[in-house]
């Protein structure tokens, strides 16, 4: 097979008479590994122009996952979910229960002297009332709050009571603390409020105390920092701002179907906090629909919103986007302007329903079944708004097969057109109710998926197949892409799209998670023809953060090092070197052709830039070894001097930690484009810039 990938190669330069050969030539001599492959880019035989929306993200409220990384607010349980402890709970040691952790209320004095007032509670279904008793101090207290210096502390409070004054408290270290006193009313009342702590610590305390006689009742407090920008932290929103991510699908994932949209609008001390059953997470409603939408306005993004079609039904998916999109002078849009935005946000993007053919989801149900709420759904809002693009759940076999679909046992691996192939479902019952077809991808790390059991079995790969377990998947939805269109003709003609709106592999933020990022964007790269997003989980993996301190991850410098380096009109790449065939059976999560293309071990991918004038070659090593090759250009005669940029780092663990110096960097170099092989570094991932004569 090499030997024919020779002779094809060498023809191919014979017919055209156009090689260019180019080097790296500020890398030290090494012997490669494989000194014999050899590659020819035909730049003019090209893909359809990468979608910037392939570099998306998706972001979900799981836990504190939004509140603890976007959201400014310092204070957890601000409206009183749980009351008041009289002592701190253990810490959770379960990851799950870990995300959904918030610091609780603690009593000041005796908690006899704290009651629950669920007759007149300011929000939810409590409020509570300290009642004093004298020169003693009593009230709450919460624990291990982050505070940053350089910054004032802007807060409200609501209370009201008969008490003389009430005083809000930062207190940190042995006795220092700044406070303000504040008179209370018989009626709630907000009042505003200002501390300047000036130190940086996650061991500050808030308290809300009185003394004297008499009782007072908090309905709701919030502490954020000033420099905030509505709401939102100024140093995270700047990285994500940073991050050009052209399009963001929020607020869920499988939190939106059992999320009431309702409860995430209007004035955020007067809505309610809920306990959000999918993820047994207390969810104080403060980053609601115009919050998000305007974080994507502040960021330069395009909004992508999940309706909820699990618990929800067609009309409120209809006023939801009349909230959103319809003027003033509508209903909805009336609401929406009283709550400050008078202007329509323009949403287009339109996830009907999230993972609907799952059992976990809820709200589901059976696929003939789903199909005509998702029709119902669409006609109402399409009353509402016509020019949506609207992205329908899809469920492709692959997806059923390994796991994210119904596993029902002795039928593991799920034929294209069977009763549990979901998108087959869409496409026969669903046509013309949708744009795109969503699919999501989580292949879970050295593990293969058996037919015959349906079960995941352990493997062991080596770090170049664990690289390539993601872009697998991608491919093992592009072989089923293909058995639809088999089914379905009109998919020929390109107007229904794929959305890979969830995807993400090896969570952990290091040097060889970033490189199967690029394994994933090279796959994508092959099929521009209809991959059309991606929506990477979760956007805030682009970022590494505490409560008070932010950078860019691993993974958000590797989405970066493509949109900013890479070309945008993917050509083709040959090789003499193909990746291996697949030594288990097609189907599931085993594509019908291994990914990485025929410069193995190299996993190579070009594009030119849209004016033609650059050709981008992204190289992926994602071996623990240097390897040369020869690279030959059809179709393009580069300057004699071109650029390169070198992500990697000492080893495949490699990460950059939050506040230290950095493992792994980006170095840009000059080459001579004429003088040679290219040699690239082990576990790295290089670019190169070769500008047209």
């Amino acid at each position: 097979m090499s030997h024919n990938n020779d002779l094809n190669i060498s023809r191919r330069k014979l017919l055209t008479g156009s090689a260019t050969i180019a080097t790296a030539a500020w890398i030290a001599p090494t012997f490669a590994a494989n000194p014999g492959i050899r590659s020819v880019i035909y730049t003019q035989n090209a893909r359809p122009s990468i979608s910037p929306m392939i570099y998306g993200g998706f972001i979900e409220h799981i836990g504190n996952l939004i509140n603890h990384s976007l959201w400014s607010e310092t204070l957890d349980d601000r409206k009183f979910y749980f009351g008041v402890l009289e002592k701190p709970e253990p810490e959770p040691t379960d990851r799950r229960a870990r995300m959904a952790a918030m610091q609780k209320w603690l009593a000041l004095g005796p908690i006899s002297a704290i009651s629950l007032d669920t007759q007149n509670a300011y929000v939810g279904a409590h409020s509570p009332v300290v009642t004093l008793d004298g020169e003693q101090e009593r009230g709450i207290v919460q624990q291990r709050v982050a505070i940053k210096s350089g910054v004032p502390y802007k807060g409200r409070i609501v209370l009201r009571g008969t008490a003389a004054k009430v005083t809000v408290r930062l207190s940190w270290g042995d006795g220092r603390s700044v406070a303000q006193k504040i008179s209370t009313t018989k009626k709630w009342k907000t009042h505003h409020f200002t501390l300047n702590p000036d130190v940086d610590t996650t061991e500050a305390r808030f308290e809300i105390v009185a003394s004297g006689k008499g009782n007072f009742s908090v309905g709701a407090v919030s502490l954020m920092p000033g420099d905030n920008v509505r709401g939102f932290r100024a140093d995270t929103l700047a990285l994500m701002k940073e991050m050009n991510c052209q399009i963001l699908r929020m607020p869920g994932g499988n939190f939106i179907s059992a999320h009431d949209w309702e409860d995430s609008i209007g004035d955020p001390d007067k809505r309610p906090p809920i306990l959000d059953p999918v993820w047994s997470a207390v969810q104080p409603n403060d980053v609601g629909v115009d919050e998000l939408i305007q974080f994507c306005e502040l960021i330069e993004c395009e909004p992508f919103w999940c309706v909820n079609t699990g618990f929800g039904d067609p009309r409120s998916g209809a006023q939801l986007l009349e909230y959103v999109n319809g003027s003033a002078d509508t209903e909805w849009g009336a609401k929406r302007a009283a709550n400050g935005r008078k202007q329509p946000y323009g949403v287009k993007y339109w996830a009907v329903g999230n993972e609907m053919y799952g059992h976990w989801q809820r709200g589901h149900m059976s696929r003939d079944h789903y199909t005509v709420k998702h029709n119902m759904f669409v006609d109402a809002m399409r009353k509402v708004d016509p020019s949506i693009y609207i992205v329908a759940p899809g469920g492709f076999v692959d997806e059923m097969t390994t796991g994210q679909g119904i596993f029902i046992e002795g039928q593991p691996e799920v034929k294209v057109g069977s009763e549990r192939d979901w998108a087959y479902g869409m496409f026969k019952d669903s046509w013309g109710k949708f744009d795109a077809l969503g699919t999501h991808a989580y292949p879970p790390a050295n593990k293969r998926f058996d037919l015959k059991t349906g079960k995941l079995f352990d493997v062991e790969l080596t770090l170049n197949e664990w690289v390539h377990q993601m872009p697998d998947r991608i491919r093992t939805m592009v072989d089923a892409w293909e058995q639809y269109k088999q089914h379905f003709p009109k998919l020929n003609d390109g107007q229904v799209k794929v959305y890979f709106d969830e995807w993400a592999f090896g969570f952990e933020d290091n040097l060889k998670g970033a490189l199967a990022i690029s394994a994933a964007f090279h796959e994508f790269f092959h099929h521009t023809d209809f991959i059309d997003m991606a929506g990477f989980t979760m956007a805030t993996g682009w970022l590494n953060f505490n409560r008070t301190q932010s950078q860019l991850s691993l993974k958000g410098r590797m989405f970066q090092f493509y949109q900013q380096r890479f070309g945008t009109i993917p050509v083709e790449v040959t090789g003499n070197s193909p990746t291996p065939k697949p030594k288990y059976p097609i189907g599931g999560d085993q594509p019908s052709v291994n990914t990485g293309g025929d410069t193995y071990p190299l996993d190579i991918s070009a594009a030119l830039s849209e004016d033609g004038k650059i050709l981008t070659v992204a190289v992926l090593n994602g071996t623990e070894l240097p390897h040369s090759f020869t690279l030959s250009l059809d179709g393009f005669k580069p300057k004699s001097l071109g650029r390169c940029w070198k992500f990697t780092g000492p080893n495949k663990d490699a990460t950059n930690l939050l506040g230290q110096a950095p493992q792994v960097d980006i170095k840009e170099s000059a080459f001579d484009t004429t003088s040679g092989s290219l040699s690239i570094a082990p576990i790295s991932v290089e670019i190169y810039h070769f500008e047209r004569v």
